[in-house]
Formats: structure tokens, sequence, C-alpha cells
């Protein structure tokens, strides 16, 4: 039998492998997720997510020189308040954790892209990530703290603002909200498709925004629907998104792939603290090559259509990549 087509010919050795190889993972990828809090010499490790802190602003100075000489272009900044309140008023506060983390990050690395979170849920004492009125989350009310938290973070230095909290028409305050106060330059990447996912239960953990009654499916998305996803998507680029979020990442690649093809817009897959501490956890037990399982995850979400990748993973990522030759 004569063969005309032989696909493993281009599997021979590493060298072609790598010549026909489809997608690439690189340093310039990654966006690495960080948590800072008040305090001093402070460095927590988070029990839920081996290798990840809370950090002091102080330690996170010394936490972000790493970063910096890995070559990972861009941090997401969490913030875990000294206290909370019903409204959040610490997303919000001119010298909020964060609003302080923006300016120590940027004071000691200009050149650091500093996204940041914008939402409720770590600043108010029932975890929701909107104001409460009769027992109810209500939308309207929660846009106008979510614009003045996305401009303080602005006025610290913030090179964009990430709204996360699922708020109907959020992406339209934050941008009002911006360019009247003459911040118009400052992109919104949008938590577009963010899922009512099981996924989220370690960084719950990690910035103690568990919420306090009920849970967060009457605005985070059903886990069954993709059209939606395109919805939801569709209007935030409609109220001024620059780049978009699909979250979690894992389980989502259909949603990963559907966006980037109807959208073009850039594209993050979010791989959340649930998916890391699967990986994490089988790899201390042994039953898997830690290196090598979180390699094929990232570069599927590349497959997909992701343009960049938030991952708990990024600084092994990074490591590995520049061990390899890839920077």
């Amino acid at each position: 039998m004569e063969l005309k087509r032989r696909p493993r010919r281009l599997r021979a050795n590493e060298a072609i492998r790598s010549m026909v190889r489809e997608n690439h993972l690189r340093v310039e990828d990654l966006i690495y997720p960080m948590f800072v809090m008040p305090g001093e010499k402070k460095k927590i490790e988070i029990s839920s997510m081996p290798g990840v802190y809370n950090f002091s602003l102080d330690e996170f100075v010394i936490a972000l020189q790493e970063v910096v000489t890995l070559g990972i272009p861009a941090v997401l900044l969490f913030g875990i308040p000294e206290s909370k309140d019903s409204v959040g008023t610490g997303a919000y506060d001119e010298h909020g954790i964060v609003q302080e983390a923006v300016r120590v990050a940027k004071k000691h690395f200009p050149e650091l892209y500093v996204i940041t979170d914008v939402c409720l849920c770590e600043y108010t004492d029932h975890g929701h990530c909107g104001l409460i009125e009769n027992g109810q989350i209500v939308n309207d009310p929660t846009l106008d703290l979510l614009a003045q938290t996305a401009l303080s973070h602005a006025r610290a230095g913030a090179d964009m603002v990430a709204p996360s909290d699922m708020m109907d028409g959020r992406v339209a305050a934050i941008r009002e909200g911006l360019d009247k106060e003459g911040f118009s330059q400052i992109p919104i990447m949008a938590y577009s498709a963010k899922v009512a996912s099981g996924f989220y239960g370690p960084f719950r953990d990690a910035a103690g925004s568990t919420p306090q009654f009920g849970d967060r499916r009457t605005y985070q998305m059903d886990p069954a629907n993709g059209n939606e996803a395109m919805l939801e998507t569709a209007l935030d680029i409609e109220e001024g998104a620059d780049v978009i979020i699909v979250k979690p990442a894992l389980a989502y690649g259909d949603i990963i792939y559907r966006s980037k093809e109807k959208f073009g817009v850039p594209v993050v897959a979010y791989n959340v603290s649930g998916e890391y501490a699967m990986v994490k956890a089988a790899s201390a037990n042994g039953w898997i090559d830690e290196k090598r399982i979180v390699m094929e995850a990232l570069v599927s979400m590349k497959r997909a259509g992701a343009d960049l990748l938030i991952t708990y993973h990024a600084l092994d990522a990074a490591r590995w990549l520049r061990a390899e030759g890839h920077v």
C-alpha cells in the first residue's frame, strides 16, 4: 500500500515539530494576578493556592521585581482591605489598598503594565459584587460606585481597568466616567463572559469574598449558555470595552473560540484559581507532570483563540519558557 500523505513525516524530531507548530506560548502573553493587603512585612501564602500570596506593599515591591525580571509584561491587582462595609467603601477610596499598590508599582517599575480589577465583592461585608436593597443585588445604583472605583484607579496611575462585577451597563458607566475626567486613553478589559462557576473557590478564600447569603447566579452567567456569552460580549464591546475576558478558561474553550471568531477584538482567557489549585494538588501527589500539564493547558487557550492569558502559573510558565529560550 502506497501512502501519499504521512503526517508523521512532520513529527519526526523536535526541529521539524517546532517549525510547523501552529500555536506558540510566549512570556509576553502572560498577565500575573496578584493580591495586595495592608500592613508591613506580610507575605501570606494562600492555603488552597500553593505559591500564591497576599502581599503587603513592601513585599509586593519585592515580588514585582521577579515579575519584571522574568519579562512578564502585566499584572492584574486585587485588593484585600483592612475593613469592609455594606457599600464597599474601600473599593473607591482614593487611598485604598489597590490604589496605593498602583502608585507603588508605577513608582518602582514604570514600564510594567498595571491592570486593576474593578469590583465591590472584596470590599463588601456581604461579599456580593453589587449593592444590596431589600435582600436583592441591585444593578443601577451599583454602577456609579464601579465608575468611581475605576476612576480612582486611573488617578492612581493604572494603565487599564478590568470590571469583573457583571452588572448590566457597567462598561458604559465606567467609560463615561473615565472620559469625563480626562482618562479617555485608559482601556477597559471587561469580564464579558464570566460564568457562575465552581472553579472560583480558592480565589474567594484568598480575597475573603465568599457571599454571606445566596450566590452570584443572578448576575454571573449560567455555565450552560453559549449564546448568552455572545450577547454579553457584544453589549460590552458596544459600550466601549477594548479587550474582553472569558472566565474560567479550561472548560470554556468554545466560548474563547466563538468570541474571537465573532468579534475579532483581543480576547483574554482567565485561567482561574480552581484550575490552578487542581493542577497543584495533582502535582503534589505525583499524579501528573506539572510543567507538561500547565504548558499544555495554556497553549490550548491560545489554540482556542486567546490572545492573552491571565494565570497564576505565570511565574513558572515564564521561567520554563526562558529556560527553553522562548523570550
